[in-house]
């Protein structure tokens, strides 16, 4: 007996194809390997994004697996952009009957429960605390802490990305909400032709930061441990604003004249990829995480991890408590960083070690079909059990 296709929207990321955001890059991959399942899946869009990523352009040649998408307008700005659009999208979906409506962050889980009256079923994928981020005033944190208390009650299901999340979670509201987690497929390694032509850059010559550049995410202890080496290869540093101008400003300024440090902005693509493949190793100092999609992303290129030693980040380079997939470092401490960036520059063999460790892992506990797999059964399980 055949399953019923399901009718199935996805609200809270800026768009896709992705070209930056974890939540993006997620919700891509799930919505079109749905979609190849048969799924009827529309995934909510925000304008400016799909002019960004050109949409408009590149649609006819690439495969999003029949993924339909709806574009609505939004104020963008950094206080109103996500809500503003959400709310647009949330009452669009009302009168659509949608089978599953799932929202994506703890911001949008504040509209999860009005497709509930509406008789949709409605998930809530919870991709980090957005409250802790330091770009938020005051009142946005707030308003945010209010959508991790409805990420819990609002939605007929709550997921968390990582297990530290569920814990926290778990915890909290006394409750076993379901962990998901992000995934990656394995790559294929590229050459560095465009590298070397744009910026210089050989196989093994430069250190990777891959990452939109807010502060949570740790980029300026990079750059001052970088600063202290003594060392020719080169810190690449790739990603952009995410209304933090001034905070991008800030590191720019910090970099000065050095010129191993380079700011590549927001890139995708063979570009990327080159990047990846040819980095010596590659380094987060995040403060705080969901489950980091971009450390996922350096092991399937096969690089050398080294990343702060927050929960979230050990939870994949050092999965039984022994760091296996990489080296970390204390936490906002940019001379334990600068030592472990310094021993990584002069133990080539060990980074190889670590380099090769990788696929295997990566295939067995984070494969997107798996974590598709998993979410069809949650929706199914959702759609026959009565409110």
């Amino acid at each position: 007996m055949h399953k019923k296709k399901l009718r199935i929207a996805m609200i809270g990321q800026k768009g896709i194809p992705a070209i930056y955001g974890g939540v993006e890059r997620h919700v891509e991959e799930i919505s079109t390997r749905l979609a190849r399942k048969g799924h009827e899946v529309t995934v909510y869009a925000r304008s400016y994004y799909m002019k960004e990523n050109k949409y408009e352009e590149i649609k006819g040649k690439i495969d999003l697996g029949g993924t339909n998408i709806k574009i609505f307008p939004t104020i963008h700005s950094k206080h109103l952009d996500a809500i503003v659009h959400c709310i647009i999208a949330t009452f669009y979906v009302l009168w659509r009957r949608y089978d599953i409506v799932h929202f994506h962050a703890l911001g949008p889980s504040l509209l999860s429960f009005f497709p509930r009256l509406f008789g949709s079923k409605t998930v809530v994928t919870v991709h980090g605390l957005d409250w802790m981020r330091s770009k938020w005033n005051k009142f946005a944190s707030y308003c945010l802490r209010i959508g991790e208390k409805t990420s819990y009650y609002f939605p007929n299901r709550t997921i968390a990305v990582s297990r530290t999340l569920k814990k926290y979670y778990d915890q909290k509201y006394n409750a076993d909400i379901l962990y998901i987690p992000n995934g990656n497929t394995m790559r294929v390694c590229r050459s560095p032709r465009i590298i070397n032509t744009k910026y210089g850059l050989d196989k093994e010559s430069y250190i990777i930061f891959v990452s939109r550049l807010v502060p949570e995410k740790g980029c300026h202890y990079l750059i001052d441990a970088f600063k202290k080496l003594n060392t020719d290869k080169k810190l690449v540093i790739v990603g952009g604003s995410s209304y933090t101008t001034h905070y991008v400003k800030t590191l720019k300024e910090s970099a000065g004249n050095d010129p191993r440090i380079l700011f590549t902005g927001f890139l995708h693509g063979e570009e990327l990829e080159e990047l990846f493949s040819n980095a010596y190793f590659f380094v987060l100092p995040s403060e705080m995480e969901g489950l980091p999609l971009v450390i996922l992303e350096a092991l399937t290129y096969e690089r050398c991890v080294l990343a702060s030693d927050i929960p979230e980040n050990m939870e994949i380079i050092a999965p039984e408590g022994k760091l296996e997939f990489g080296f970390s470092f204390k936490n906002k401490d940019v001379n334990d960083l600068s030592e472990k960036m310094d021993y990584l520059l002069t133990h080539s063999k060990e980074v190889r070690e670590a380099s090769r460790k990788s696929v295997e892992y990566i295939t067995e506990n984070f494969d997107w079909d798996k974590i598709t797999n998993r979410l069809e059964t949650l929706y199914y399980s959702l759609v026959t059990q009565e409110e």
